[in-house]
């Protein structure tokens, strides 16, 4: 029987009297369950990034106790899990702050307007959550894209406008729990046109024309999207950004605004 003591390498101490703001893992895989506001839940497969703090006279963190603790949770992870997360990261790593931000693939599924064909459409969703000497902190994030028409273009040209894909991303912080479902389409109200996953004719026709009486520069965007937020008494602080894709230039346009309640 083999009695040999093997070397906490990480836990020597460190001469260099450097701390270590954020040290971790990022980008690791793992299949989690979310449930959606019909009743239902998505298996999808989310990147984590999580990471703590290291202070000055400590060499290493210990990288596989973050794997430790997401496997721990075996697929019941959401936004309410995070402080559970998050304070086990300080105990079990001897950190003061921490941090886990978890992003994936979110479907919903739509009626086209006119056929009322379903499809189903992606959003890109990423839960974030901090801790530190002032608590606990979680923030949800989501991607939401969308049609915008050129105000300008539609009032200039005798025939047409120009428009293009954005992508509206908000992120929120909650005093009460909100659908993801629910911000998605208070983001796509605002836009000159929601998007789908399938369009027939009819229903081509008709988000075509509904952009054109719906025309919206970027910063229509986030000053009406800013302003549903604002008005949202379950919504504490947010940042809403667009990012239109041109399709007259070779670049983006873009504006944010940020709110605390």
């Amino acid at each position: 029987m083999n009695n040999c003591v093997i070397e906490d390498i990480q836990g020597r101490a460190d001469s260099r009297r450097i701390a270590i703001d954020k040290v971790g893992i990022k980008d690791i895989l793992h299949p989690v369950r979310v449930q959606d506001k019909f009743g239902g839940e998505q298996h999808t497969v989310a990147r984590f990034d999580m990471t703590v703090n290291l202070p000055h006279d400590f060499k290493g963190t210990h990288m596989s106790r973050f794997v430790e603790i997401l496997n721990s949770h075996d697929r019941e992870i959401s936004i309410a899990s995070f402080p559970i997360m998050l304070q086990e990261m300080l105990q079990r790593l001897e950190a003061e702050s921490g941090y886990i931000d978890m992003r994936f693939p979110y479907f919903v599924e739509k009626a086209a307007p006119v056929s009322g064909v379903r499809s189903l459409l992606d959003y890109q969703v990423s839960f974030i959550g901090e801790i530190d000497a002032q608590g606990c902190r979680t923030k949800v994030k989501i991607v939401v894209p969308v049609t915008s028409l050129c105000p300008c273009s539609k009032e200039i040209s005798a025939r047409g406008a120009h428009n293009q894909r954005s992508h509206v991303t908000v992120t929120i912080a909650t005093r009460e729990f909100i659908w993801l479902e629910e911000l998605i389409a208070l983001v796509e109200s605002e836009a000159s046109s929601p998007i789908y996953g399938l369009l027939k004719r009819p229903d081509e026709k008709y988000v075509t024309e509904y952009a054109y009486d719906h025309p919206k520069f970027v910063e229509d965007m986030v000053r009406d999207v800013a302003a549903r937020l604002e008005a949202e008494p379950r919504i504490t602080a947010y940042i809403v950004e667009s990012e239109n894709f041109e399709s007259i230039h070779n670049h983006s346009a873009y504006a944010l605004i940020k709110g605390v309640k």
